[in-house]
């Protein structure tokens, strides 16, 4: 089972969003999402933050109603910063933009098996998926963040 955490700095806009987005993309192409990292299935999905700052909220108002738009729900879906064993855990952990990358790798110590991208790298950009939270356009970081998976569904499988 391939197993993929997404990670933002709140984990409440661009995390939560891969997450969901990329669960709808298995789910459409007909593999079996995981529930849980030791569940049988084809992948397991999750998202994370890298800070502290919005640990047990929900999904972000706007970012919900932008993935209800889509047909996608993410209830149930609460903030949780990443952990000291989720480098063992996931085999891909993808960041949003370069301070996530930049976080991710002080937090993990390095990425020896490198397991560490940013997302709209596998989608041929190095660009970062823009934080709504400050641009405020909700839709222009689903349609990256459409992309960045797509593109790494496609490299997956």
């Amino acid at each position: 089972m391939i197993k993929i955490l997404f990670i933002c700095h709140g984990n409440i806009c661009r995390s939560p969003m891969a997450e969901f987005i990329m669960k709808e993309i298995v789910k459409n192409a007909g593999l079996r999402p995981a529930a849980s990292p030791d569940d049988d299935g084809d992948i397991y999905i999750e998202s994370a933050a890298t800070s502290t700052e919005e640990l047990g909220n929900p999904v972000y108002p706007p970012v919900k109603a932008v993935l209800a738009s889509h047909g996608i729900s993410c209830d149930g879906k609460r903030a949780r910063r990443i952990r000291p064993d989720d480098y063992e855990k996931f085999d891909h952990l993808i960041g949003m933009d370069d301070a996530n990358i930049r976080n991710m790798l002080r937090m993990s110590g390095s990425d020896p098996e490198h397991k560490i991208s940013k997302l709209l790298d596998h989608a041929g950009s190095g660009r970062d998926v823009a934080d709504p939270w400050y641009t405020r356009d909700f839709t222009k970081t689903y349609e990256d963040i459409k992309e960045g998976c797509e593109a790494l569904f496609a490299y997956l499988f």
